[in-house]
């Protein structure tokens, strides 16, 4: 026992070293382009690059503490599991799951294995909240839960999406706890509720929230679970020890009483994360347990990780205006603290930085490789002689080293903690196909455009789909296209072949968007 966490241990300190080597080099690579700076434009340059990889930087450090608290969460929940006492009395509770146009078969799957929750079942209801507009699914989900004993509630209208429909159930039901599930999420642990509710013997705790993960399926769908358990195995924990772990709008509880004093769910594309503001800033705590009690549906397409991706960076572009109108307004936030304020800006930086600070990245490589800065010179023999007194050549490899990094912390780390060379590999590559759906969900936001991506259905047929794949990831083969025409006048026309490599290695990565698309739909 000793030996496991004394080796949980050493794992967070590499992974600690990891970032901080990487926030380190890039920085001091930024050092090296003011060095060898002869010009005003390329001391402009050198300042941008310096500015990127200060925010970088920034994001890798704060990534490094979030890691290293997260060891120190079970011995926090241990130090609160030993002050709960068994349930005496058992609250009422509402199970919610919302729908919208969700296939029936397996919403029918995940209310019936939801039934089984091992709870008195005179103390429990379950509400089916039906957004959809397809009179065949409607039909069959309300004939399934009239049969059931299920409260079915349907809307013609979406108003205030996820959130809304819960809205909506809070005016009829009148249970002391919610709990709410996915349609799509399958129960594996009876004991969700006998487990949970004990927790809410501090009369301050507002919601729980347990980790989601996804059933097995794919090498993608595989992956792309793992791209999503970073967060609920890192930085959840690490967050719960400031009272700022997220609801994540689904396998969690809330508490009624808190709910109605907050206002009810915020009508946002993410509800869950503006309630969890809104619930740290009434003075209310939370919890997160890092349990799996459901599993949800495996993302097997690109297409599902695309709307998913867009939906959360959309809504946390909503976010980021949100806590920027209440920190600049006139009424100060009593309950915030600074931690917590830093915590909720970077969850509503985390996905646009990871968009925007690539994609930025990437001009300004186009820049100075078509400036006058000199390409990599690190030779074998400059190696083997190294002098710590050439300025240069350090900072010219801390160069080399944050570039090396960038690759492989998603790998290294996956490998530790999830034992995967090739999905680490895949979770480093799905950032950069990501990267302009992220960034045009963030524009749509702040344009107050529609919520969802518009892309064209692909066929059958391979061609179709192909077709269907250039025509849906148009920005990002058009720039990987540019980067590909760049790297080309570099190599032979500049002579600048480190350079040309360097361009042609980030057109190649904005390609995988339309790769992946027709590989995996």
């Amino acid at each position: 026992m000793q030996e496991t966490i004394a080796n949980r241990h050493t794992l967070r300190i590499v992974t600690v070293v990891l970032f901080v080597l990487l926030a380190v080099a890039g920085l001091l690579f930024s050092a090296y382009l003011f060095v060898i700076s002869k010009s005003i434009y390329m001391y402009v340059l050198a300042s941008a690059f310096l500015l990127l990889s200060g925010v970088s930087g920034f994001f890798n450090i704060f990534a490094a503490y979030w890691y290293y608290k997260a060891y120190f969460y079970p011995n926090y929940l241990n130090s609160i599991k030993r002050g709960l006492k068994p349930l005496e009395e058992f609250p009422t509770v509402a199970v919610a799951v919302p729908v919208y146009n969700e296939n029936p078969r397996t919403v029918k799957r995940t209310l019936s294995k939801l039934m089984t929750l091992g709870y008195p079942k005179d103390r429990i209801r379950y509400y089916l909240l039906d957004d959809s507009n397809v009179q065949e699914t409607i039909d069959e989900l309300r004939s399934y839960s009239m049969e059931h004993g299920i409260v079915y509630l349907h809307r013609n209208n979406r108003r205030g999406y996820k959130g809304g429909a819960l809205n909506d159930m809070l005016k009829v039901s009148k249970e002391k706890f919610i709990a709410v599930f996915d349609g799509d999420e399958y129960l594996t642990n009876k004991n969700f509720l006998i487990d949970l509710l004990p927790y809410f013997q501090d009369k301050k705790l507002s919601y729980v929230q347990t980790e989601k993960r996804s059933a097995k399926g794919t090498f993608f769908s595989d992956s792309v679970d793992l791209f999503n358990a970073f967060f609920f195995r890192f930085i959840q924990t690490a967050r719960a020890l400031h009272n700022t772990a997220i609801f994540a709008g689904s396998c969690g509880i809330v508490k009624r009483s808190a709910l109605d004093e907050i206002g009810g769910f915020p009508e946002y594309v993410i509800e869950d994360t503006f309630f969890s503001f809104e619930s740290d800033e009434k003075n209310f705590r939370s919890l997160y347990i890092p349990k799996v009690y459901a599993l949800g549906r495996p993302l097997a397409t690109f297409t599902a990780l695309v709307k998913q991706q867009w939906r959360y960076n959309y809504g946390d572009t909503q976010f980021l205006q949100y806590i920027t109108k209440k920190f600049r307004g006139k009424r100060r936030i009593k309950n915030v603290t600074a931690l917590s304020s830093m915590d909720y800006i970077a969850h509503g930086f985390g996905l646009n930085y990871l968009s925007v600070i690539l994609i930025v990245f990437t001009l300004v490589s186009v820049l100075i490789v078509f400036s006058a800065f000199m390409p990599a010179t690190i030779t074998i023999n400059r190696l083997m002689n190294f002098d710590l007194n050439n300025i240069t050549l350090v900072l010219e490899l801390f160069g080399m080293i944050a570039f090396i990094l960038s690759f492989f912390i998603p790998v290294v780390i996956t490998k530790l903690y999830f034992n995967s060379v090739k999905k680490g590999l895949m979770i480093f590559l799905l950032n950069f196909a990501l990267a302009f759906v992220r960034l045009k969900a963030a524009i749509a936001a702040l344009l107050k455009l529609d919520p969802k991506p518009h892309w064209q259905k692909s066929h059958d047929s391979s061609k179709r789909s192909l077709m269907a794949s250039l025509y849906n990831t148009m920005f990002e083969i058009t720039f990987s296209s540019l980067l590909f025409a760049l790297g080309y006048v570099s190599v032979f026309v500049s002579d600048n072949v480190a350079g040309g490599l360097w361009l042609v290695w980030y057109g190649a990565l904005y390609a995988l968007a339309t790769i992946f698309l027709h590989k995996y739909g």
